[in-house]
């Protein structure tokens, strides 16, 4: 990943995308790694992470994820997911970040140089051309590597760079141990999130008006 000296940069993370993505390559992010491989390599303005919380739960696996984030140089941008039911009856989780992210990257372009994307989802292609117009570069973080690819050939080519996640697991990955509540919550941690496949099985939730939970649209 290249960047410019005294370059403005700031990243804009789905973290649900950013989950299933790494999940899918095979490993799991330590975000206090992540953060200082940024603010080593370029003028890192601001680290925006995006998810959101169910509140009516008497206990949230993520919310140790998100305190430790909002303390250690993350800007958590958070809304509480919608519940509803479909028509044959299932009970189904509404969360999704995409407007909150776009609003965030569209009011702070003209306070950027160049932006860091960690998200594959095609419904950002149009966002990116936004930005880029402004004359703001745009890397673009998920992988093809991947099975299925995690990310929508559209935004992968509208990207002035793509970066592949696989490429940066041995930076970014969790090597054990460490401060519990920065890292990923053990699959035993998660049995409240786990009614008929419609919850991420992690920190993070999206949209799982999709039952097949594509990160790519």
């Amino acid at each position: 990943m290249r960047f410019y000296a005294e370059e403005r940069v700031a990243l804009f993370i789905d973290g649900a995308n950013l989950y299933a993505t790494a999940r899918t390559l095979g490993f799991d992010v330590d975000y206090r790694r992540l953060y200082q491989v940024f603010d080593k390599d370029c003028r890192l303005v601001r680290a925006y992470y995006y998810t959101a919380l169910v509140e009516d739960q008497e206990y949230s696996p993520i919310r140790p994820l998100i305190d430790w984030l909002d303390y250690n140089g993350y800007t958590m941008v958070t809304k509480p997911t919608k519940e509803f039911t479909d028509a044959s009856g299932r009970r189904k989780i509404k969360g999704n970040m995409d407007i909150e992210l776009a609003i965030d990257v569209l009011e702070m372009a003209e306070k950027l140089d160049h932006i860091v994307l960690f998200s594959g989802d095609g419904d950002f292609r149009r966002l990116v051309e936004a930005v880029q117009r402004k004359g703001v570069r745009v890397t673009v973080v998920s992988s093809i590597r991947s099975q299925p690819p995690m990310i929508a050939d559209e935004l992968r080519r509208q990207a002035d760079i793509f970066v592949d996640l696989a490429d940066m697991e041995e930076r970014i990955a969790r090597q054990g141990g460490g401060d519990r509540s920065a890292r990923r919550q053990r699959p035993e941690e998660q049995e409240e999130y786990e009614d008929e496949d419609e919850y991420y099985d992690d920190e993070e939730e999206e949209d799982y008006e999709d039952d097949e939970d594509d990160p790519r649209q």
